[in-house]
């Protein structure tokens, strides 16, 4: 055993509580670490690949760092103390509730004050990890027209490879920096590649976060195109933050992860699926994508996708969404905080 790790934390604390900043292995080195909280995806805890992370309970992580060996047995095996002698350890145990309750702990909310128009958030303008956000644009209340097609991902695309995590983390707090990390290991079903997309407006291979952030200087609206169960994983807000950031309009899929396509449309960006899943192989390279119906947007009413190719051709089918009625004011207002800031 390299290492174990022993860690209390809540979903949210896991997600965000930085990274391990390894110095005792090379990082192609393989090895193996035990920890007691669910992130053990690749590379998420020490960023490196060839780290194989296993999840045991509290009581078998300590177990294992005691021994140093995978092949410990506590229920079996014996221990050498400090003299040499043989012991063996304790079953573990515990109260499954405390006898005296829980504590609530100590109250610390403050109330907003009741006149909030002198407030100010002051935060250094050349900060690197912190930035004050700005309001999304709304709806120009138009269809979108010949949007161009960023990117059609190949296969699995969680939400670690629409906004890794690892060293990016400590961005968090500064969109436009953490936005450099959007895509940048999904597969591009055009060359097989992670990271390199074709950029419309240079003619070259690029970073798929530099041309976004190209077309969106250049007033180009874009969608990606994915495939099944797209933004599954964690429930990370930066994934449906990022494409809204740096100009994306529409993210269609064949199937959604349920929380991230509940995301995107907190962010006012239009997550939708093909009617048939089929239509995910008419989609090439260099497209433009109009989305129609739009002003007639409504739940349970499809909308149309005509897909115009570089040579000419087009192909047009439907879109399905899963839209309510407040879920498409958030749409109309730019984003559900903007929809909330009319009220």
């Amino acid at each position: 055993v390299v290492e174990t790790k022993l860690v209390k934390s809540s979903g949210i604390n896991a997600e965000y509580g930085g990274q391990w900043d390894r110095q005792d292995i090379a990082k192609n080195e393989k090895n193996t670490i035990v920890t007691s909280y669910n992130r053990n995806f690749t590379g998420r805890n020490d960023a490196n690949p060839n780290t194989h992370g296993f999840v045991a309970s509290p009581e078998i992580a300590t177990a294992l760092a005691l021994a140093g060996t995978l092949k410990f047995n506590p229920e079996t095996d014996s221990l050498l103390d400090k003299d040499g002698n043989p012991f063996m350890l304790d079953t573990p145990y515990g109260d499954e509730l405390p006898d005296c309750g829980f504590d609530p702990g100590e109250d610390t909310y403050q109330a907003p004050p009741a006149d909030s128009s002198a407030v100010s958030v002051d935060v250094d303008p050349n900060s690197n990890r912190l930035e004050l956000l700005t309001p999304f644009s709304a709806w120009d209340g138009q269809d979108y027209n010949d949007l161009q097609l960023l990117i059609k991902v190949k296969g699995k695309c969680t939400t670690d490879h629409i906004s890794a995590a690892g060293p990016w983390l400590k961005f968090r707090g500064h969109l436009n920096n953490i936005s450099n990390n959007f895509l940048i290991t999904a597969t591009n079903s055009e060359n097989g590649e992670m990271n390199s997309i074709k950029n419309v407006v240079s003619g070259e291979f690029g970073p798929v976060p530099g041309t976004a952030r190209d077309y969106k200087a250049a007033g180009i609206g874009w969608v990606v195109v994915g495939d099944e169960n797209y933004g599954e994983g964690s429930s990370r807000e930066h994934a449906a933050l990022e494409p809204r950031h740096l100009g994306g309009k529409a993210i269609i899929v064949r199937s959604f992860a349920r929380i991230h396509e509940t995301n995107l449309k907190k962010q006012g960006m239009l997550p939708l699926t093909f009617a048939d899943p089929a239509d995910y192989e008419k989609v090439q390279p260099g497209d433009k994508v109009s989305i129609l119906g739009l002003k007639e947007f409504a739940p349970g009413v499809p909308l149309t996708c005509k897909l115009t190719h570089p040579d000419g051709s087009s192909d047009e089918f439907s879109l399905n969404h899963s839209f309510n009625e407040n879920q498409i004011g958030w749409f109309k207002a730019g984003s559900a905080l903007n929809k909330m800031a009319e009220k």
